[in-house]
């Protein structure tokens, strides 16, 4: 389990036109190839290992864009927002999820009170935002990885199957006695806001940054199948459930990232509103083991493990991306790569390259 920060470990440049850098939502690696998703943009970039240029530890640059509307019937504009949150690699996919989440307009300095209070009272959906899918992970003709509509080998991009105001997910979960009366809440109010994603043999686990209920974050558990051009929810066992709830001890935070190591699961944890709070990370043993014994529709864990606290400022720093580093970039132990959304100015090599941190253990 990882206990020891090495801050600024890793450098990430990005081009000048892209928003990436200054908001990192999500990370997946692919041997030396990182890949990356912001919460602003509608797309997942793909970063090179470079030669470290200072004092970094590892370097990737020369970033490559895919837009999701080059591999994706959106529900949405192609270029209104998808606010990708989550990101797997798994079975030759790339996963994606976006925050599911409405969004409520934010007061601003130079308005007066009237036009505030009108403000504060728009609430929208974004339709990109209710997007789960997976891309398959291709090669290029120089063997670098690459993201395809559809492979040689007959595997294609495809979305959860949905439109411009839901998808097969929000409307199972409308009904939903915990979650469904979120739905209609903005994420940055408390509520809906999937902010993780993990895959293990045939499921999907979703994290949710909001609601948490009396202090437990939820982690949805679903199947999903391969439509002719869509994906579909699957029942989970025999009764014909398409959706289990898991409800976690985060010490009353959220879930802002997920990923498996070995039959492990690492949460990373913060706070649910605007807020500026500690940031931790969870270890929850045998996680894979537990998740598939477990039978039961809703479930609650209690024994999960805070090992680390990692940095966070005032309005700036706030980690939401961590994945595990391969082998092969890991160096002499295990490392982790964490991620920020709003890197405070320290973090800026220069103006459009951040640093990230490596944890260790200790």
């Amino acid at each position: 389990m990882p206990n020891r920060i090495e801050k600024h470990a890793v450098r990430l440049d990005f081009a000048g036109d892209a928003h990436a850098h200054a908001n990192l939502s999500a990370a997946a690696f692919t041997g030396d190839w990182l890949w990356v998703a912001s919460d602003e943009a509608c797309g997942v970039d793909r970063l090179a290992r470079l030669p470290p240029v200072g004092t970094e530890s590892l370097h990737f640059g020369e970033p490559l864009h895919f837009p999701l509307v080059d591999l994706l019937e959106l529900p949405g504009e192609a270029d209104e927002e998808a606010d990708l949150e989550g990101m797997a690699v798994d079975g030759g996919y790339l996963w994606v999820v976006g925050s599911h989440g409405l969004k409520r307009k934010n007061a601003k300095p130079d308005r007066d009170n009237a036009g505030n209070a009108k403000r504060l009272a728009k609430v929208r959906l974004d339709a990109n935002r209710r997007l789960l899918a997976r891309l398959p992970l291709d090669e290029d003709d120089a063997g670098r990885p690459t993201l395809s509509k559809r492979t040689s080998d007959g595997r294609r991009a495809a979305p959860l199957q949905g439109d411009a105001n839901d998808n097969e997910l929000t409307r199972l979960l409308a009904d939903d006695p915990h979650f469904g009366p979120y739905l209609s809440i903005p994420g940055k109010d408390n509520g809906f806001d999937i902010e993780g994603l993990a895959v293990f043999k045939d499921r999907l686990l979703l994290g949710l940054r909001g609601p948490v209920l009396r202090g437990w974050a939820g982690v949805l558990e679903i199947a999903v199948e391969a439509g002719d051009r869509e994906l579909r929810l699957a029942a989970l066992d025999g009764s014909g459930a398409k959706l289990r709830k898991h409800f976690l001890d985060l010490d009353g935070l959220g879930v802002r990232d997920l990923h498996f190591d070995g039959d492990d699961l690492y949460v990373l944890a913060g706070p649910t509103m605007v807020l500026d709070g500690e940031i931790r990370l969870y270890r929850w043993r045998e996680a894979r083991a537990r998740l598939t014994e477990n039978g039961d529709p809703a479930a609650f864990w209690s024994a999960l493990e805070p090992h680390c606290a990692l940095p966070h400022g005032d309005g700036c720093d706030r980690a939401e991306a961590f994945c595990v580093l391969p082998d092969e970039l890991a160096g002499t132990g295990p490392a982790w790569l964490a991620l920020y959304d709003a890197p405070a100015p320290e973090r800026h090599a220069e103006e459009f390259s951040v640093f990230g941190d490596l944890l260790r253990r200790g």
